[in-house]
């Protein structure tokens, strides 16, 4: 029996040791995976698989260059220009160039028939080849590989997207917010950046339009989104538009200005200061007329001049009125001012009143201003009315 318990001691021993070995090189593998894909490890692995493509590739050809033409070898060398350092790249481009002069030799001259190694051929390869160094040599100088590229676009845009969260409003209000890039693009140069101040009882929320549109609006408007953020709720809101404008002087952008606009709303009360720097009118919906009036407050451009003065206009938000505020892709084209614009969308959430405006941002967009080549957002803040009381 000791001598059974002993064999049952080393077995089990041995399959522990196994697993452990056999789960330490899995994870070994996925971190070396997850560095590579990030740009972090080494390009070896791809080397020596695109490395060992060529002889196969080189062995077809000679077997058939029918089916399997000289011309094939671009397909490891483009490969490589989009997976390999520099370094590697050239040590590849040496393999293929080995192999076209065996298959040149092997195949006989181009003279015999279309399937060999042509001088259009060795043109095309080296072509291909050239432009990978190219590409290489600029992501060796940006530091960041291909790999790595992707990933940081989409943290670029889920940064935008987090930071244009609303936070969570108390019992009797409701906020819609809804962001629509020019062009289908993942990026837009509108931002809003919102946090509730002075203990909950106020709601700062500041919206933003960056000149431009697109990737080359959206790099700013995460520039901008972030110190935007940083300065909503640690100054006084009277002086955050001359804040923000100082900020954007000293970038010394070529296309530096922006139009913004700044709502300090107590939820308490449902009285507002409304400061806007260059930015289309809010509108509110008065519960009791049923209308929309505009407000606008006084305020020039961020970033294009010293010493602006920003002056609110202020207001209050009764049991069912409503605050709509946008940026000038929703109502201003190139076909229609910002008047008619306006009209048109007043006219479009109308149709909401009954319902509360839930879900309305987004399909106002889309009634609105669906396939208009500019960024678009809109910002609905709702004071819910109070449920009637019934009486028995």
């Amino acid at each position: 029996m000791a001598a059974g318990r002993g064999r049952r001691a080393k077995a089990e021993t041995f399959t522990a040791r196994w697993r452990i070995q056999w789960h330490r090189a899995r994870v070994g593998l996925r971190r070396s995976a997850v560095d590579y894909f990030r740009g972090d490890g080494s390009d070896w692995i791809a080397f020596v698989g695109l490395l060992l493509t060529i002889p196969v590739l080189a062995a077809m050809t000679l077997v058939d260059s029918v089916w399997c033409s000289p011309a094939t070898l671009v397909l490891p060398i483009i490969a490589g220009g989009l997976l390999l350092r520099p370094a590697s790249l050239l040590g590849l481009y040496a393999a293929g160039a080995t192999a076209l002069i065996v298959e040149s030799v092997r195949l006989g001259p181009y003279t015999e028939g279309p399937s060999r190694v042509t001088p259009g051929v060795v043109l095309v390869v080296a072509a291909c080849g050239f432009f990978g160094l190219l590409t290489a040599q600029f992501r060796s100088r940006v530091g960041v590989p291909w790999r790595r590229g992707g990933t940081m676009l989409f943290d670029l845009r889920e940064r935008i997207r987090v930071q244009s969260k609303l936070p969570k409003l108390p019992q009797g209000w409701h906020h819609e917010m809804a962001l629509r890039p020019a062009g289908g693009q993942s990026f837009s140069g509108d931002f809003v950046v919102a946090a509730r101040t002075n203990g909950g009882r106020t709601l700062e929320v500041v919206l933003t339009d960056v000149s431009g549109k697109g990737m080359d609006a959206g790099s700013r408007a995460l520039l901008l989104s972030g110190a935007f953020g940083g300065l909503v709720g640690s100054l006084p809101p009277h002086t955050f538009l001359p804040a923000a404008n100082g900020y954007l002087l000293r970038q010394d952008w070529d296309e530096g200005f922006a139009t913004s606009i700044h709502l300090v709303l107590d939820l308490d009360s449902g009285d507002y200061e409304l400061y806007s720097a260059g930015h289309p009118p809010g509108l509110q919906l008065s519960a009791g007329s049923g209308r929309w009036e505009e407000k606008a407050a006084e305020g020039p451009l961020l970033g294009v001049y010293d010493g602006a003065q920003f002056d609110p206009v202020k207001g209050s938000l009764r049991p069912g009125d409503v605050l709509m505020l946008f940026t000038d892709g929703l109502v201003e084209t190139s076909d229609r001012d910002i008047v008619e614009g306006i009209d048109r969308l007043t006219g479009e959430a109308d149709r909401y009143v009954a319902g509360g405006f839930h879900g309305a941002a987004w399909h106002l967009i889309e009634a609105v201003a669906k396939d208009v080549n500019d960024d678009r957002a809109l910002l609905l803040i709702c004071r819910q009315a109070a449920a009637p009381q019934t009486v028995h």
